[in-house]
């Protein structure tokens, strides 16, 4: 494994004829995360191809979520937070990815998209990227009409949970999704939070919830300047059958009693009855690739 010095933005290439002393201050680092079905990059109206235990032909109707704590691995094992830019996408805290355009099948999305994290961190010698899927404790359960951007998207709010979906992904299997009632539905989803939670916001109370549900992600030899984080949603819902629901809401919501949330609660790394990290620290939905 090699260390990798970040004293550049990604994407810049800094040739000099003779030696410089590198520099110590905080430095741009920008961090690429790319959607892929199949190894190929997932997008709005095109096809995913087969998904799910079922193999069902799929396309993409919504993929968004939240990461918080995003630091950079020395080699020694410490972690240097990276310090988040400040712009519509991010705060000093969490950032919002948005892989959907609200064209084709993502109609009622949001045209803008972003697919970066950017931040500033100590020129050094780095050899992995971690960051949790998730919001912040103190964050999650405010108001998306009261907080600023990234907070303030209603979509990715969660009122009957008392705070936010820190993942929203939703695929269009063909035929439908058949339910346990014998009605069906046009989508599957996976909508990821903290769930058993008590306390009204709004009143001032303080939340509390049993299960937090939050994804620590660890990428070892990972290299901004060469690769990007992707979410792999053929890993994701490798265990699901997306043509049929055995009960509960379609597809998965995080109860810790839906037929579909054990499948791709362990494709996180999360146990679905505590809420909390597997033992092994595996999340296989997430991976590092080549930077586009």
């Amino acid at each position: 494994m090699h260390a990798h010095r970040l004293p550049l933005l990604l994407g810049t290439t800094l040739l000099s004829a003779c030696a410089a002393q590198a520099p110590s201050g905080p430095q741009p680092v920008v961090i690429d995360f790319a959607l892929l079905a199949n190894g190929h990059p997932a997008r709005c109206g095109a096809p995913l191809g087969p998904q799910g235990a079922d193999a069902r032909p799929s396309t993409l109707r919504d993929a968004r979520f939240y990461v918080q704590d995003v630091a950079l691995l020395r080699a020694d094992g410490q972690a240097v937070p990276l310090v988040l830019d400040h712009d519509d996408w991010q705060d000093g805290q969490v950032a919002l990815l948005d892989f959907e355009d609200a064209t084709g099948t993502c109609r009622g999305g949001t045209p803008a998209t972003r697919t970066q994290v950017r931040g500033q961190a100590p020129a050094g010698d780095y050899v992995g990227l971690r960051f949790s899927l998730g919001v912040p404790e103190a964050l999650n359960h405010t108001s998306t009409e009261l907080q600023g951007p990234p907070l303030d998207i209603a979509a990715m709010g969660w009122s009957w949970q008392a705070g936010r979906k820190f993942a929203k992904v939703e695929v269009n299997p063909e035929g439908g999704v058949a339910k346990a009632d014998g009605a069906s539905a046009p989508s599957w989803y996976l909508h990821l939070g903290s769930t058993g939670c008590s306390g009204n916001p709004l009143t001032g109370e303080t939340v509390a919830c049993l299960r937090a549900n939050r994804v620590p992600v660890t990428l070892r030899g990972f290299d901004p300047r060469r690769d990007a984080v992707a979410l792999d949603l053929s890993s994701l819902l490798a265990g699901s059958q997306l043509g049929r629901d055995q009960g509960g809401a379609v597809g998965c919501m995080s109860g810790p009693d839906d037929p579909e949330c054990p499948a791709v609660f362990a494709r996180l790394g999360l146990d679905l009855a505590s809420g909390q990290p597997l033992p092994d620290g595996q999340v296989p939905a997430f991976r590092a690739v080549p930077r586009p």
